[in-house]
């Protein structure tokens, strides 16, 4: 057995990889990339969002999310609106080609559901619980700044 299958990091990675290319084929009939389905998801679920706080919401930088919502835009899946009273802030909202494509994407979450191989509900329940532990005590441990040695 390869060392790197006894690794969390490794078994992480490859599984975030794996999830990943299912994502790809299945969103590429409609020509969506994954980021792209995680805004409309977004959006979808949770109504229109600022910039700011949809790039927190995906973990996303704006140097990564503008280009993203920018081509976004340009397909009709988003708009996106300077506030009146400020106009640093850009609202995103949903768009006609957003909107359309939401019951022609209703199979994608049951879809991958299936192809964790969870048996139930239950079980990916926990398994996203888990996963939300890890990424929150990953946070904290990589806040901690630790003294470099000095030789």
């Amino acid at each position: 057995m390869p060392v790197t299958d006894e690794m969390v990091c490794f078994s992480l990675y490859a599984a975030t990889r794996a999830t990943t290319q299912a994502y790809r084929t299945l969103l590429e009939p409609w020509g969506l990339t994954y980021p792209q389905y995680l805004v409309l998801i977004t959006l979808w679920v949770e109504g229109d969002q600022t910039v700011s706080s949809l790039g927190d919401h995906l973990q996303l930088d704006s140097g990564t999310l503008s280009p993203l919502l920018r081509r976004m835009e340009q397909s009709g899946l988003v708009k996106r609106e300077r506030r009146g009273d400020d106009e640093r802030v850009v609202t995103v909202t949903i768009g006609e080609r957003g909107r359309e494509l939401r019951p022609e994407l209703a199979h994608i979450p049951a879809r991958i559901a299936a192809g964790t191989g969870l048996p139930d509900q239950e079980a990916a329940t926990a398994l996203i619980d888990t996963l939300h532990r890890l990424t929150e005590t990953m946070h904290a441990a990589t806040a901690e700044r630790t003294v470099a040695p000095t030789n």
